[in-house]
C-alpha cells in the first residue's frame, strides 16, 4: 500500500497539541525551503541545516547558499546550523556510480549521505525531530526519502518527521514564494553528473529557459 506521507505528518503535528518541539531541517536549496518552512514553522521550532556536498562546482554551492540566506532573512524565527563545503565526501560516497542516471542508485546514496549527516547533527544538538526539504521536488521519490529518514532516525535516536512536501501544491507554492523573494532557481539538481544529463536533455533555448524558471 502506498503511504500518504502528508497525512502521516498531519498525525504527528496533531499529536503535538500546540507544543512546538525543535526540528532540524535539512535544506537542499533556498527555493525548496520556502514552502517547507511555511508548512513547518507553525508546528516546530525550526533550525535549518544546509549540508549539500553534492552541489558542484563550489561557485554553484556558494550561489545557492547565498539564496538560502536570503530566504532566512525573511524568516528571522528560523535558525541556521552551519557546516563547511565538503565535496570530497560526496565524491567518495558515489564512487563507482558515476554512470547511473539521475534518480537511480547514485541519488539514493546522495540522499542517505545528506540525511545521515542531518540525523547525526540533530542527535548531537538535542533536537526532537529532523526531516528534509528534498520531497518538495517533483523529481524526488518521497517514498525513498522517507524510508531512509526513518531508518536513520532509529539509528540515531531522533524522530524523523514523515513528509511529502510536494503534496497540497507545495511545489507550486515554492515557485510562487521564490518569485516573491527574487530567488535564483537552478536548472540542475546539484552534482556535475546531473548537470551533464540536464544539458544533454535541453535542445532548444525555450527548453533551457523553462528549466531555469521551474528549477529543480
Amino acid at each position: 500500500m502506498k503511504i500518504n506521507y502528508a497525512l502521516e505528518m498531519d498525525k504527528v503535528t496533531a499529536a503535538l497539541e500546540g507544543r512546538r518541539p525543535r526540528l532540524l531541517l535539512h535544506s537542499c536549496c533556498g527555493p525548496c525551503s520556502t514552502a517547507v518552512l511555511e508548512t513547518l514553522c507553525p508546528h516546530f521550532e525550526v533550525t535549518l541545516f544546509y549540508y549539500n556536498p553534492n552541489i558542484q562546482p563550489e561557485g554553484e554551492y556558494e550561489l545557492r547558499l547565498e539564496n538560502q540566506l536570503k530566504v532566512l532573512g525573511s524568516r528571522p524565527e528560523v535558525g541556521l546550523l552551519g557546516c563547511d563545503y565538503d565535496a570530497g565526501s560526496y565524491d567518495e560516497a558515489v564512487r563507482g556510480l558515476e554512470g547511473e542516471r539521475e534518480g537511480g542508485a547514485r541519488c539514493t546514496v546522495c540522499f542517505r549521505l545528506r540525511l545521515e549527516r542531518t540525523a547525526r547533527a540533530a542527535a548531537e544538538g538535542g533536537y526532537e525531530f529532523f526531516c528534509s526539504t528534498l520531497s518538495v521536488s517533483p523529481h524526488k521519490d518521497a517514498g525513498r526519502i522517507n524510508a531512509i529518514g526513518r531508518e536513520l532516525g532509529e539509528m540515531y535516536g531522533v524522530k524523523y518527521l514523515p513528509s511529502d512536501f510536494k503534496k497540497r501544491d507545495g511545489y507550486k507554492r515554492s515557485i510562487e514564494l521564490s518569485k516573491e523573494l527574487g530567488l535564483y532557481r537552478q536548472d540542475y539538481c546539484g552534482c556535475l553528473y546531473s548537470k551533464t544529463e540536464c544539458t544533454a536533455r535541453v535542445s532548444t533555448p525555450r527548453e533551457a529557459d523553462s528549466l531555469n524558471q521551474n528549477g529543480r
